[in-house]
């Protein structure tokens, strides 16, 4: 266990598309408190936030509403048609994101809620990994990804490209991961295997608390 107050973090990434939401669904519906980054990363850029000016900062007025909000849509074009600036996005931003999720670790485990699924895309990029002890990632094809994306996010077949491409490859998420959930479309097949790798690790959980409990009282 971390120093945490005996908090299991497990982390849950893969690739744009791949479908996380939905493992994410059956760890919640098993018992497990659920951190949703991407809703994290939302709530640092609000309006009037620091993590915002200095996006203003480095960007220009250009990735900002007249109501002063993020314009998204401005930003993304900006970051995933240019390696560089995407990084020094990553940088302005995820020392936020960090902050507000160790906040939401700790909420939880003062509320006895022990075992939490840090949702988050960009886990290994924010180096959040460094706080979970077991590591999901889901992933599936390429070109079921592209279309999972061009509809969900409404984008080109040109903007899908540059946003799965500014992903880590799928080697690398499989060599950093203790458990991998491949997600093409059998829902069902998704489902159980979900439901199996969060029992496993609900076991390994009790079983690590009791044998830590029994050393304390020896």
């Amino acid at each position: 266990m971390n120093s945490l107050n005996g908090v299991m973090v497990v982390g849950l990434t893969g690739q744009t598309g791949a479908g996380k939401s939905t493992v994410s669904k059956v760890f919640a519906a098993n018992g497990f408190a659920v951190i949703n980054a991407d809703h994290v990363a939302r709530s640092v850029v609000e309006k009037g936030s620091r993590c915002l000016a200095e996006i203003e900062d480095f960007f220009g007025s250009g990735v900002i509403n007249e109501d002063g909000t993020l314009n998204r849509k401005a930003l993304a074009a900006i970051v995933f048609s240019d390696k560089n600036k995407l990084e020094t996005l990553n940088t302005i931003t995820y020392p936020y994101i960090t902050s507000s999720i160790l906040k939401k670790i700790r909420i939880h485990a003062a509320r006895n809620e022990k075992l939490i699924l840090l949702d988050a895309p960009t886990l290994f990029e924010s180096r959040a990994d460094d706080f979970c002890e077991i590591i999901i990632s889901v992933l599936a094809d390429s070109d079921i990804r592209e279309k999972r994306i061009i509809i969900r996010d409404g984008l080109t077949v040109e903007q899908a490209q540059r946003r799965m491409n500014s992903q880590l490859d799928e080697e690398f998420f499989e060599s950093h991961s203790d458990y991998i959930i491949h997600n093409n479309g059998n829902i069902e097949t998704v489902n159980e295997i979900s439901k199996e790798v969060s029992d496993k690790i609900k076991d390994f959980y009790l079983i690590n608390t009791a044998s830590g409990e029994q050393s304390a009282v020896m």
